[in-house]
């Protein structure tokens, strides 16, 4: 092929000049010079020229010529489309750094932002109550929630665990303290309510983890004291403690709730049928109350553990041969850790999630989680 320049001008391509001077030698590594001119744009003093390419020096339709030009020119999207390969040769590498270098900041921005590292401190002055969080999972939450910027009041129904867990976590430099709260009685989620308003002036985060389970055996054998103990503090006192700090949450202009279901709710643990009950119609009830407190910017999700490895679980894992019964059924074939269900929590009150609610996350190993 060969470039034909305009009457006037001069280039690697162009005819001899008169008087039979040889024309200058193409750049090394460029086919015939000419790729390499294309890649860097026109070369100093043919400004303004429009070389026309033909095969084998023929004339082309304008049009023609002009899609041969748009096919030749680096800057031009049908030259990618055209022949990709032309990425690796001459100059046009120079072309593609600055988009490829784009692209690759842009990825890493969204691997930052998965990874947690885009910010620190996403719950910053955050106030949270966690009940029954002084052991298990629900320490592991009101731990990461503290790390990740909050202030956290702690629960439970004991002064001394209640103690411990404050010393323990004011001792990694968390901002926590704690108080007596059996959920159960409206006296003590008052005061569970007042002690965070007293201390940091507001509530902006409720996670619900307390629960009981008195009974390990067949449905029918259950009493009527056990099903109105499991039921009492399992779903009608995680709607109490909801409606208790809500007007709280008014007054900041919103909030998180976080109900701590269990898979249970999907699929029943063995010989814990009261208690499956009741953790499934906390599914129901985080979708009403996500439904009614919307208006109020306040947004309701659920977390539905698998089988975690606390003491509340225990008679889940103790007995090997049923443990290993429990994990046919997953995926990831292993206990898991507290510390494995805290992150979600804090995620789900973090405005990464201000458009989630209603939601159940279940951390389950992959445990069959569908109703």
């Amino acid at each position: 092929m060969v470039a034909r320049a305009k009457p006037g001008t001069a280039g690697h391509d162009s005819p001899a000049p008169a008087g039979g001077a040889p024309r200058p030698p193409p750049a090394p590594g460029a086919r015939g010079g000419r790729l390499a001119e294309r890649a860097s744009g026109p070369a100093p003093g043919l400004a303004g020229s429009r070389a026309e390419v033909g095969p084998q020096g023929g004339g082309r339709s304008r049009g023609g010529r002009s899609r041969v030009r748009r096919r030749q020119d680096p800057r031009s999207l049908a030259y990618w489309g055209h022949c990709p390969l032309r990425v690796r040769r001459g100059g046009a590498m120079r072309k593609a750094g600055p988009l490829l270098a784009l692209s690759a900041g842009a990825w890493r921005s969204v691997r930052m932002a998965s990874s947690g590292m885009a910010r620190r401190d996403p719950l910053a002055n955050k106030v949270a109550l966690v009940t029954a969080s002084t052991d298990g999972i629900g320490f592991a939450i009101a731990r990461r929630l503290a790390q990740d910027g909050a202030h956290v009041v702690i629960s439970s129904r004991k002064q001394q665990n209640v103690d411990r867990a404050v010393a323990t976590l004011q001792g990694e430099g968390l901002s926590v303290t704690g108080t007596v709260c059996h959920v159960g009685k409206a006296e003590d989620r008052e005061r569970l309510v007042a002690t965070a308003v007293s201390l940091h002036g507001g509530i902006d985060i409720l996670v619900s983890n307390a629960a009981v389970n008195p009974f390990f055996g067949n449905l029918m054998d259950v009493t009527e004291e056990v099903w109105d103990k499991i039921l009492d503090i399992n779903v009608k006192a995680t709607a109490l403690m909801t409606k208790a700090v809500v007007p709280e949450m008014e007054k900041r202009g919103g909030g998180s709730v976080v109900i701590v279901a269990s898979i249970g709710a999907y699929f029943p643990f063995p010989g814990l049928g009261p208690y499956n009950v009741s953790k499934t119609a906390l599914l129901g009830l985080t979708k009403n109350l996500a439904r009614e407190l919307d208006q109020r910017n306040i947004r309701v999700n659920c977390l539905a553990p698998g089988l975690i490895k606390t003491s509340f679980s225990q008679v889940l894992w103790k007995d090997k041969e049923r443990e290993e019964s429990i994990k046919e059924i997953m995926q990831i074939r292993r206990i898991g850790k507290p510390d494995e269900c805290a992150g979600i929590v804090s995620f789900l009150c973090s405005e990464d999630a201000s458009y989630i609610t209603g939601e159940t996350v279940v951390v389950g190993g992959g445990t069959l989680s569908r109703l």
